[in-house]
């Protein structure tokens, strides 16, 4: 599986569970972490644990295991780690103190506007 369909994977998934605000960064031009960056956020902690959850379990489905998880204890910023793509999913204060739109925008965003339902 390609980083690119791993990354669509993980998009579903929180989309699924009804991630808010997803998006996808190529970053494979201008960084060394990964290819992709996915962000999403929660409504709650318990949100942002179901879609954390919700991702490793689609993704361990298809045979991708997660390589390091970060932020299970607080529930604020669940960070999931896929070697070659990053997912990283917020509450919502946690997203905007963070700010990882604004620190990946020299990316490439990728438009998942046909992968996501409408809600």
């Amino acid at each position: 599986m390609t980083s690119y369909e791993q990354a669509i994977l993980a998009v579903k998934a929180l989309d699924g569970k009804k991630g808010l605000d997803i998006q996808v960064i190529e970053i494979s031009d201008i960084s060394v972490l990964a290819d992709y960056m996915v962000i999403a956020t929660g409504s709650s902690s318990t949100h942002v644990k179901a879609l954390a959850d919700e991702v490793e379990y689609q993704l361990d489905k298809q045979g991708v295991s997660v390589s390091h998880i970060e932020g299970y204890r607080s529930n604020t910023w669940i960070l999931l780690d896929y070697v070659d793509v990053i997912v990283n999913v917020f509450d919502e204060e946690a997203r905007e103190f963070y700010d990882l739109d604004r620190m990946w925008q020299d990316g490439k965003p990728v438009d998942i506007s046909d992968i996501l339902k409408e809600n």
